[in-house]
């Protein structure tokens, strides 16, 4: 038996080593225009080029573990919204070492965040359209997250996670707009985002931008559940999208 081990001990000692990583790709939706967040990184290589905020995983976590410690640790939000990616295992990916990173992106209320945290780590919000170039490939990261963004929000509510409590539904359209990077037809859309019956008026108006002010929604928690499990069909996006 001690042979055995042995022997399999060596097997393991003789193996090159190599890193996992994870970066996140952390979108927000912040006055009407869909964010990310990014920071400027602090370590060779590459030092001071922009890039997503990620970690190596530790020996003691696995890669969602990992991903809820470092949005934790950056914006100070727990139980948010967080999906794996994909993997990217390039071979010459990082020029400091051989690493392997599993990316995950996530959706959080940029209003319930910990603004103090986010500027201690030197991370910035951009908005998609004025990002800058990424180190790495994390471009490509991003680019990746954004389509699978668009795919997922064809079918399912996503924006319980990136709107505020109570929003109007010109806000909404607006999140909806960003994501696609395409306008849609206010009158169609509103239709079709009441038919699914996912929103309850508040009866209270928001009066910031007219003083005949907005009707607030608020989505109903229960129909939210039930949607984001099976999915709904919502026209206005598959078919114009």
């Amino acid at each position: 038996m001690d042979f055995a081990k042995n022997q399999q001990n060596r097997w393991y000692q003789n193996k090159e080593k190599m890193f996992v990583a994870i970066d996140c790709i952390i979108f927000g939706f912040d006055n009407g225009v869909l964010k990310l967040l990014v920071f400027k990184r602090e370590i060779e290589p590459l030092k001071g080029s922009w890039s997503l905020i990620g970690s190596f995983v530790r020996f003691d976590e696995n890669s969602g573990e990992a991903a809820n410690r470092i949005l934790k640790d950056i914006t100070g939000l727990e139980q948010i919204f967080t999906e794996e990616l994909k993997t990217y295992s390039n071979i010459n990916r990082d020029p400091g070492a051989r690493c392997i990173s599993i990316a995950q992106y996530a959706l959080i209320p940029i209003d319930k965040h910990n603004k103090d945290l986010v500027e201690k780590h030197g991370a910035f919000w951009f908005p998609l359209n004025e990002l800058p170039n990424l180190a790495l490939d994390h471009d490509t990261m991003v680019a990746d997250a954004l389509e699978r963004l668009r795919n997922k929000a064809k079918f399912f509510p996503l924006g319980f996670e990136l709107l505020p409590k109570s929003f109007t539904l010109p806000q909404i359209q607006l999140l909806y707009e960003e994501i696609f990077q395409k306008k849609l037809d206010a009158r169609n859309f509103r239709k079709k985002i009441l038919s699914l019956e996912l929103l309850t008026n508040t009866k209270k108006k928001d009066k910031t931008s007219s003083k005949k002010g907005a009707f607030l929604y608020q989505f109903d928690p229960e129909k939210y559940k039930k949607f984001k499990s099976i999915g709904f069909d919502f026209p206005i996006l598959k078919n114009n999208i």
